[in-house]
């Protein structure tokens, strides 16, 4: 035994120290295989899980956009480009939650946690590679069919990630592998859901609701719970985006059935309450928000949510009382301590739509009294006040407020909104405080002497009452602190501090010897930056350190009226203010004329930046009472009538009707008669008719009767096609009659109604011809140059025929109104009279 042990052990021995027998170990044994693939998928799922936990940790809710999102883990790549920041709403994620159908855009640097490495792969890039990674190693097909089940939640994953990136054709070709080689999967509808939602996005609609349809219709296809769950949510989705709100709102009470998870049905409640509040179906969308309240995990969701509810009251079929004391109960939780600002708003919204407005300023200003909590609510609050001061066209304080909201404000579009907003009733403050002002001292200069030193006497005792008090005020406050207080001990540049013996600084500067501070001039300016820096600017008067001017409303006021803050030692005399009232007729003049361009630019600021055309038309009208220069006067009238001639008639006829009295010559008189009316129907034949009886009076020289013809044929048919000849055959009437200047604005006029037609463009070019330095020169039949004289006589013409025609200023060469329905101009302009006598010769015929 031991001989034959002796001989095997031998044998192994030398088998094992082989090196070619020794083999390497691989991944292909059954084992192996499974440890290798859990663990390449388990690293896919916690990469995407991952990124998933991190979105819904950055994502903040915009209660200020239309709509919020249901899910909070999925950027919206458009919203992304536009650098909108969201913060960390906290809550934690559903892991099988789909990502939110209405998207919030983050900063790319919280869109996963390898953002900070900019050369590292995203974390959705690394699901992906790793989903890869596991379908080529362990995908098993046989004759076009899948085996391994596992090869399903790889290709899921490549799907979802590739969606979350935005990715969405490359999503919906992993989904195909799943329907091609999957077919019988139960899994199979989840597919199905995520490839309707890639239609969505892809702003497919229609597919992506025949997907949606299928899956509920088909009586093959059960769904689970979960799954119905993510259908819903993806179907509203695309209601809403389609624009069928009121199915997407039906469709989210289904949603809000099938989740059980409080985060998700509150936030489907808030979206379907903003739905049907922007449906008008204010009760319902209240019972929505209510619902969210109830359901919400957190204080912002739930404050957002009875803000909401506020905006639901409805002043008629509400009891205000009953909504207040709601608020107000909810106020008094002490968990909502930190809150108070947004319900005083909450309330401040309801007394608006109550109609309440002093009550609603009152809890607006308490709002602004409290902490604030959300720096977009503060800023509405600024806004509504605001809007309060607008109505009473209190503009200067209306853009205060506005400015202070604009100062808070996140929430970029409606930034954006106020901003120009601001920016006009800027321009609009500074026209109404220039007529304010000017009216002012206009109405001064017609007192007599003795109404001025009465005015003065009383606007002085104001003046005196007023700095009683503010004198009064300040003993006061300087009895409770004192002279010297320790802002002063501690700040001032001339306290007792001395660094080389000198009371006071010299601020590193050498004076040459002399201890005397202002003998250097290089230490003056930098002594009077350090004092600005401390004090601030302050004006040169007593008790100057007594407090930290501001600039107040009423010193807006004051410097837009042009009133001076800095007190005069004369300031109590009247004499002092009678002297400035100007007197001569040339400043006078200056005053009328700049109240009168301001006033006219204050109603057409009304009409384009508000649409008031009430109050535009009001202004315009005042200004025309006020009797300015011709020109304004004009402006105004023409404004009036452009402003309300499709919606006030009644105005606009009354400025027809008096600028045709006023101004019958103008250009603008001719738009009043037929202000732009393009809609033309085909010319009849009776119209054609007066068309030729009227051009065949213009060529026998009756200028007056042709345009009587052409007046009435206007009156009668408005929207004849051939209105547009009409009004050029009437010019060249007036050329004849009126003269050069009057044709002009008559050809204006044309091109300014009609300029896209063949008469239009006729206009323009005699336009060009009557407005050039150039002169005419003419020619006879030979080339030879004719004089004004020899163009009198009478010329010859190839048939025959003669026509007398006389040249002259009035009458542009070469140029005719042409015949009913030719569409092309009857003549192009010439500088021979032989080509003119033909064509006219021609147009005859």
């Amino acid at each position: 035994m031991k001989k034959y042990l002796l001989i095997i052990l031998a044998v192994v021995s030398v088998i094992a120290c082989n090196p070619r027998t020794k083999k390497k170990k691989t991944k292909s044994g059954p084992v192996n295989r499974f440890l290798t693939f859990h663990n390449t998928l388990f690293n896919s799922k916690e990469s995407f899980l991952a990124e998933m936990e991190n979105r819904d940790k950055t994502h903040v809710d915009n209660f200020y956009d239309p709509y919020i999102a249901v899910y909070t883990t999925e950027d919206n790549l458009s919203e992304l480009q536009t650098g909108t920041s969201f913060g960390n709403q906290g809550n934690a994620p559903d892991p099988d939650a789909p990502p939110s159908f209405r998207g919030n855009p983050r900063t790319a640097q919280n869109s996963s946690p390898n953002a900070g490495n900019k050369k590292g792969a995203t974390t959705l890039q690394i699901t992906e590679a790793k989903a890869l990674k596991a379908i080529s190693k362990y995908s098993v097909l046989v004759n076009g069919v899948e085996k391994n089940k596992k090869i399903f939640e790889a290709y899921m994953l490549l799907a979802k990630a590739r969606m979350y990136q935005g990715k969405h054709l490359e999503s919906l070709d992993a989904l195909g592998y799943i329907f091609n080689t999957m077919s019988k999967d139960k899994r199979l509808p989840l597919a199905r859901i995520y490839q309707a939602a890639n239609y969505t996005k892809m702003k497919e609609y229609y597919r992506a609701d025949e997907v949606f349809k299928e899956l509920e219709d088909d009586p093959k296809i059960k769904l689970t719970k979960e799954q119905k769950r993510i259908l819903k949510v993806y179907q509203a989705d695309n209601f809403l985006k389609w624009g069928k709100k009121e199915i997407a709102a039906e469709v989210l009470e289904d949603a809000f059935t099938y989740n059980n998870n409080r985060k998700t049905k509150s936030r489907i409640a808030f979206l379907r309450g903003q739905i049907l509040a922007g449906l008008g179906q204010k009760s319902e969308a209240r019972e929505s928000f209510a619902a969210a309240y109830k359901y919400a995990n957190s204080y912002e969701f739930e404050v957002k949510s009875q803000i909401e509810i506020a905006k639901t009251f409805d002043g008629k079929a509400d009891s205000y009382e009953e909504a207040i004391a709601y608020i107000e109960k909810i106020a008094k939780k002490g968990t909502y301590a930190s809150r108070k600002n947004e319900l005083y708003y909450a309330s401040g919204l309801i007394a608006t739509n109550a109609t309440k407005d002093s009550i609603a300023d009152s809890y607006f200003r308490k709002a602004l009294k409290e902490k604030q909590s959300d720096p977009q609510i503060r800023g509405l609050t600024y806004s509504e006040i605001a809007k309060k001061y607008f109505a009473k066209d209190d503009y200067l304080t209306a853009g205060v407020y506005y400015d202070s909201a604009l100062a808070v404000m996140s929430y970029k579009p409606e930034k954006d909104r106020l901003t120009d907003l601001t920016a006009n009733i800027k321009k609009l403050s500074k026209n109404y405080y220039i007529v304010k002002k000017n009216d002012s001292i206009l109405a001064l200069t017609k007192m007599s002497d003795a109404e001025k030193r009465d005015y003065f006497t009383k606007y002085i005792d104001k003046i005196k009452e007023k700095e009683a008090v503010a004198e009064l005020e300040k003993k006061r406050a300087e009895r409770s602190k004192g002279f010297d207080n320790s802002d002063y001990n501690a700040n001032s540049i001339f306290a007792n501090n001395p660094t080389d013996g000198n009371s006071f600084q010299n601020f590193g500067i050498n004076t040459g010897g002399s201890s005397f501070y202002f003998a250097n001039s290089n230490n003056i300016p930098r002594g009077e930056n350090a004092f600005k820096q401390l004090w601030g600017n302050r004006t040169l008067q007593d008790n100057w350190r007594y407090s930290a001017k501001t600039t107040t409303i009423e010193d807006l006021k004051n410097e837009a009226l042009g009133i001076t803050s800095a007190p005069d030692p004369r300031r109590l005399e009247p004499e002092f203010y009678i002297e400035k009232i100007p007197t001569s007729k040339a400043e006078l003049d200056k005053l009328k004329k700049d109240r009168d361009t301001a006033s006219l630019g204050m109603g057409r600021m009304y009409e384009t930046f508000f649409g008031n055309t009430k109050l535009a038309t009001k202004t315009l009208y005042d200004l025309v009472e006020n009797k300015p220069h011709e020109e304004t006067d004009l402006m105004a009238l023409y404004n009036i009538f452009v402003f309300n001639y499709e919606k006030n008639p009644a105005d606009a006829e009354k400025a027809k009707q008096l600028i045709l009295e006023k101004y019958p010559y103008t250009s603008y008189a001719e738009f009043v008669k037929n202000p732009k009316n393009k809609d033309f129907n085909k010319s009849t034949e009776d119209v054609e008719k007066l068309y030729a009886e009227s051009y065949k009076l213009y060529l026998n020289e009756k200028y007056a009767e042709s345009a009587a013809m052409i007046d009435k044929a206007i009156t009668d048919n408005p929207k004849d096609a051939l209105i547009p000849k009409f009004y050029l055959l009437n010019a060249y009437n007036a050329g004849k009659t009126a003269g050069k200047e009057i044709m002009i604005l008559q050809l204006e006029q044309i091109v300014l109604n009609y300029k896209n037609t063949p008469e239009g463009k006729k206009a323009q070019e005699l336009l060009k011809f009557l407005k050039s330095d150039a002169k005419l020169e003419l020619t006879d039949e030979t080339g030879k140059a004719v004089t004004q004289q020899e163009n009198q006589k009478v010329l010859p013409t190839d048939d025959g025929t003669e026509i007398e025609e006389k040249m002259n200023a009035s009458a542009p060469i070469g140029f005719g109104p042409g015949k009913p329905g030719s569409g092309e101009a009857s003549g192009q302009q010439t500088t021979t009279a032989t080509q003119q006598m033909q064509m006219q010769r021609r147009e005859k015929k």
